[in-house]
């Protein structure tokens, strides 16, 4: 997904550009980098086994934890963005997270907010997908013999 304004991309874009970017090359580090101190991610929204309190993981130590639980379990993750709007601070994608993990690989379709803060940290990450609907679609990856 592109910028509309190709002269001057919108913060929250570059940001999410370069959160994608770092999951793809599985920079943990990188990734981390990226938020601002008090950053929440909230993968997704509400209670889940992620976050069975539903409350978000709040700075970098919590933050890091939900990569090492997630993020660094996957074998690929792959984002399908067919839309996205920017307002403020913030920016909304819509379209599809694709998550490959021992073979099998799972789509969670949403929408994904990225709030960066005064100087470009993300803020906040919130990605509002079902899990059930998510797991509904695990299947094994196309070609893989595993």
């Amino acid at each position: 997904m592109t910028d509309i304004h190709p002269t001057r991309i919108h913060p929250a874009r570059a940001a999410a550009q370069a959160s994608r970017d770092a999951v793809r090359a599985k920079d943990r580090s990188a990734w981390l980098g990226l938020f601002a101190d008090d950053g929440c991610v909230e993968d997704p929204v509400g209670p889940s086994g992620f976050d069975p309190e539903g409350r978000g993981h709040h700075g970098r130590g919590e933050i890091g934890a939900f990569w090492d639980m997630t993020i660094a379990k996957a074998d690929a993750i792959e984002f399908d963005y067919t839309d996205s709007f920017a307002c403020g601070t913030e920016v909304a994608y819509v379209g599809t997270i694709r998550t490959t993990v021992a073979g099998m690989r799972i789509d969670a379709e949403g929408v994904f907010v990225y709030r960066v803060d005064d100087v470009g940290r993300i803020a906040s990450l919130r990605a509002f997908w079902e899990v059930e609907r998510a797991l509904a679609t695990a299947g094994a990856v196309p070609g893989d013999a595993g």
